[in-house]
């Protein structure tokens, strides 16, 4: 079968809901048996989002092979249950890096160089790429932005271009726009959307499937306005309200109808949607659930984007076990003030998850020592299994002095500190212990019942380790080290003996964890958790004291 492309745009303003909304395409064409591929196209200007602050982009997602990649990749995985790859995420900065490292090679020879033909045909082949590699039935495109801006105006050019590429009947163009409400007429209007379109238009893109999202519920004469005033099939002009679930927008996609207009549109041999356990998913997901109280000690918890994975892995996790997931978001920097420890005595288990830098590591330090000393559940993932391990050597050396060489260059204890062949890169971007890494778990730890089997591979994103000399020191006072490289020099995971809980890694496993099928580690975590009682809970009845069952009278 020819590969078919859908081309998703977005309009009016940015965050409007593309990623999700590809994320449910593919969910949907999966469903149907087809082999889908993603890519999201980034305009920026760096080779990727490594460098950047979270501020700026929220989560760096970094895939098997390695790519530091936009969080969108992750709900793709999430939603489609595939895994990306580096060629999964094209930046501007990629694209002209590519194009500029030809030119001075001499492969134009001597051509004046320009956006068209040169960085759009760059661009095609990214597309064309993908699609060889993974051989899929459909690979969808998402352009990141909004129609209009700049920086973007080649990639619409390209994937214009396309169409005649590969033909008309192996193309569709889906458009994502915002319906605004104003409340002073009580109305949603359509000229933002109809200005959207037109612009796509005059850059010669006519949308086949035209996506509105809204707060509120979309009469169908606004349906029928959008679909007289931009030229596209009344059954093409779908609603897509606000939900409370992310993972129930396939399920409002299906029944609007747009997978089966998708296979319709491309003419795909597809059979029947079958999304029954997705069905059932998202019906235990809005079930009401006993609360479940989880700390979540960051840095960056202003953006809660920053931690997009962690968040929905903990979401996965707490749904296995039929919880609803309440996180507390504690900023770092607020533990760090004297009495913070309040902020943790209702929590029945603490996330600290990674990060660069030192702003608020002190506060993370406080957390760490609170879930150990209270046998408060823990889990440390990437700098937060790095914070688990200077809070217990502080504990040891009843000192300060602990640290990371990353906070503190000359400390005396240096616990964690860079390899020696990471101590000569100069670079910041890509230089880090990225992708897929194998980890041998050591038998009767926490971690290897977690997982249930000897031999794991998990994502990195990291450039500091654990030291090595203080191995035999922290394990005298209880550190297990329950993941190691296979060749036993790196410490992958550690945990504490003797405690309810408290487990960190140097990986992130949030990257892996699936609606359906949560990571193993925050399974265990959020299953440790549900069986802590804090200050205002209630124990469930009948409970036993002393042995003895009491039942209430």
């Amino acid at each position: 079968m020819t590969t078919k492309y859908i081309f998703v745009t977005g309009g009016v303003v940015s965050s409007v809901g593309k990623g999700i909304t590809v994320a449910s395409i593919g969910n949907l064409l999966k469903s149907r048996q087809l082999k889908v591929s993603v890519q999201k196209l980034d305009p920026y200007l760096n080779v990727d989002p490594g460098t950047m602050s979270p501020y700026q982009h929220g989560e760096v997602f970094v895939t098997q092979d390695g790519a530091e990649t936009d969080l969108d990749l992750g709900n793709y995985e999430r939603f489609i249950d595939i895994n990306m790859s580096a060629d999964s995420n094209v930046t501007s900065g990629q694209i002209y890096s590519t194009v500029i490292a030809r030119e001075r090679r001499g492969d134009f020879l001597g051509g004046t160089i320009q956006v068209i033909p040169h960085v759009t045909q760059e661009i095609k082949e990214r597309f064309k790429r993908l699609a060889q590699k993974s051989q899929a039935d459909v690979v969808l495109v998402e352009v990141g932005g909004t129609v209009g801006d700049i920086e973007g105006q080649p990639f619409l050019e390209a994937i214009r271009q396309m169409r005649n590429d590969v033909g008309r009947d192996n193309v569709l163009y889906v458009h994502v726009t915002l319906l605004p409400y104003l409340s002073s007429t009580k109305e949603l209007k359509t000229k933002p959307t109809q200005h959207s379109v037109n612009e796509l238009r005059r850059m010669g893109i006519q949308p086949d499937v035209i996506i509105c999202r809204a707060d509120l519920p979309i009469p169908e004469s606004i349906r029928d306005k959008i679909s007289l005033f931009c030229d596209v099939e009344r059954q093409a002009v779908l609603p897509l309200p606000t939900v409370q679930h992310i993972y129930e927008i396939p399920l409002i996609l299906e029944e609007a109808g747009l997978g089966q207009l998708i296979v319709d549109k491309l003419g795909l041999k597809a059979a029947a949607a079958d999304l029954a356990e997705w069905r059932q998913m998202t019906t235990r997901l809005k079930t009401p659930h006993e609360p479940l109280n989880i700390a979540f000690v960051g840095k960056y918890v202003e953006l809660a984007d920053a931690y997009f994975s962690v968040r929905e892995a903990l979401c996965h996790a707490s749904l296995f076990h039929d919880r609803d997931i309440k996180l507390t978001w504690v900023h770092s920097e607020d533990m760090e003030k004297d009495g913070t420890e309040d902020l943790l005595r209702s929590a029945q288990g603490i996330v600290v998850p990674g990060g660069f830098g030192v702003r608020g590591i002190e506060g993370m330090v406080k957390a760490a020592n609170y879930a150990r000393t209270n046998e408060i559940p823990y889990l440390g993932l990437c700098l937060g299994m790095q914070i688990m391990v200077v809070e217990l050597a502080r504990s040891v050396f009843n000192s300060n002095e602990p640290n990371s060489t990353e906070f503190n260059p000359t400390s005396r204890y240096p616990v964690i500190d860079l390899l020696p062949e990471q101590k000569a890169i100069q670079k910041m971007g890509g230089t880090m212990r990225l992708g897929n890494y194998p980890c041998q778990l050591l038998p009767g730890s926490r971690a290897r019942q977690a997982y249930g089997q000897e031999l794991i591979y998990e994502r990195h994103r990291h450039r500091y380790e654990f030291n090595n000399d203080y191995r035999e020191v922290l394990n005298k006072a209880g550190l297990v080290y329950s993941g190691l490289s296979p060749d036993g020099w790196l410490v992958e995971i550690c945990e504490m003996a003797n405690h309810p809980w408290m487990v960190g890694c140097q990986f992130h496993p949030e990257f892996g964890s699936r609606p359906n099928t949560p990571h193993p580690l925050f399974r265990d975590f959020i299953g440790a958790a549900k069986v802590i009682m804090r200050e205002g809970a209630q124990p469930p009845l009948p409970f036993r004291v002393n042995g003895e069952k009491v039942r209430s009278q």
